[in-house]
């Protein structure tokens, strides 16, 4: 992993002449992304992401932190004992630079000997799984990590949208595996990192997958794009 989203995190917080990230999916073209966006205040958030840090409580896990904006309004404006954990390296440094106080590279299938009452996963939070055959491992890894009546916060989105429709009013979708199975390519300053695979969930199927995995399941905010935010517990 040359960590090129977390290199453009740290350029940004550095002030080391930060440039866009350029995205690319398996169904969309290439997509300029402004790294200042990682780094939004509370007040600046979709309301999805504001609705899971009010409902956040007791002590949290932020997966696939980032820039560490939600670990630090938990921390600074909630008092709550937050831990931040993703797997870039730059991206754990930006965090620390930021004032997080438990900011640690880890990937969240190695974390042991830890529980939870709150486990965040937002912006997708559904991507990390990749895949629908590797969603069961996942859930179950989250699980693990909760403590009874635990919660975890998870946002996606149902992309059903992106597909054109067909005469019968269906949809154009792919014949093999899940349509929410998507590649995703990132690249910055001159530099592209290796192709990753990236989930999209609709709301019925992560409902169907938490069941089947001893986890309840509700619809707690719906956005304005086919996206929404869950609590599993």
């Amino acid at each position: 992993m040359k960590d090129l989203f977390g290199k453009a995190i740290l350029d940004f917080q550095t002030n080391t002449s930060p440039e866009d990230l350029i995205t690319e999916t398996s169904i969309s073209e290439a997509d300029e992304m402004s790294v200042a966006y990682l780094f939004r205040s509370y007040n600046e958030m979709p309301k999805l992401e504001q609705k899971a840090l009010q409902l956040a409580k007791g002590k949290v896990l932020d997966v696939g932190c980032g820039a560490g904006s939600h670990s630090l309004t938990l921390q600074n404006e909630r008092n709550l004992d937050v831990t931040a954990i993703d797997i870039s390296p730059n991206a754990i440094e930006a965090c620390a630079l930021r004032g997080l106080k438990n900011a640690k590279v880890q990937d969240i299938m190695t974390l042991e000997n830890e529980k939870f009452d709150t486990i965040l996963l937002l912006m997708n939070g559904t991507g990390i799984f990749g895949t629908i055959k590797e969603t069961p491992r996942y859930l179950q890894k989250l699980k693990s990590l909760l403590n009874p009546r635990g919660q975890i916060l998870i946002d996606s989105s149902d992309i059903i949208y992106m597909f054109d429709d067909d005469e019968d009013g269906g949809k154009w979708i792919p014949s093999n595996g899940y349509y929410g199975e998507l590649t995703f390519t990132v690249s910055y300053k001159n530099e592209t990192e290796a192709t990753f695979p990236w989930l999209y969930l609709d709301y019925n199927t992560l409902q169907n997958a938490a069941f089947d995995n001893g986890l309840k399941c509700e619809m707690i905010l719906e956005g304005d794009h086919y996206d929404y935010l869950a609590k599993l517990s």
